[in-house]
C-alpha cells in the first residue's frame, strides 16, 4: 500500500519531473519561488531567442484539476498537468489560452475549500483530455 504523500512533496515531484523532461529536450529551465502565485517555470532555448512560462498542476491521481479562484490567475504561456498515479508520471501539455477556452471541461464551484475553477472532473473527461494532451511535448518544441 502506498503512503499518501504531503501536497508539497507531490508538487515537487511534478515540478522536477517536468524540469527533467524539458531539460532532455534542450531547454534551459528555471524554477521560480515555490508556493507563490504565478508561473512555476521559465524556460528558454539554447540560442536565447525563445522563452516561455509554464504553470504546473500536479495530482497524485486522476482528479479534478484545480485552476484557482479566478481563471485570470492562469498567466503562463503553457499549462502542464502531471499525474503521479503510476510508476512513471504522466504529463499533459496545453497552452493556457486553450485551457481557458475549453469551457466544456471547466466548472466553477462556490463550496467552501473547493471554491474556484476546476477542469476535467470525471472519467470521460479524463479520457478525452488524455487523448488530446498526453505527452504533447511538440506543442512547446525543443530548445536546441
Amino acid at each position: 500500500m502506498k503512503k499518501k504523500l504531503p501536497n508539497q512533496v507531490v508538487g515537487n515531484i511534478g515540478l522536477y519531473y517536468i524540469c527533467y523532461e524539458l531539460s532532455k529536450r534542450g531547454w534551459n529551465v528555471l524554477p521560480t519561488s515555490r508556493n507563490t502565485r504565478g508561473v512555476d517555470l521559465i524556460i528558454y532555448n539554447q540560442k536565447g531567442d525563445k522563452k516561455f512560462t509554464i504553470q504546473i498542476k500536479t495530482l497524485s491521481r486522476e482528479a479534478p484539476i484545480p485552476l484557482g479562484k479566478n481563471l485570470n490567475h492562469l498567466i503562463a504561456d503553457y499549462l502542464m498537468v502531471c499525474v503521479l498515479d503510476n510508476d512513471k508520471p504522466r504529463v499533459f501539455i496545453l497552452s493556457t489560452e486553450e485551457m481557458k477556452n475549453r469551457e466544456e471541461i471547466i466548472q466553477q464551484s462556490d463550496k467552501g475549500a473547493e471554491k474556484g475553477f476546476w477542469a476535467v472532473n470525471n472519467k470521460n473527461a479524463w479520457i478525452e483530455f488524455s487523448n488530446q494532451y498526453f505527452n504533447k511535448w511538440e506543442i512547446i518544441g525543443d530548445g536546441y
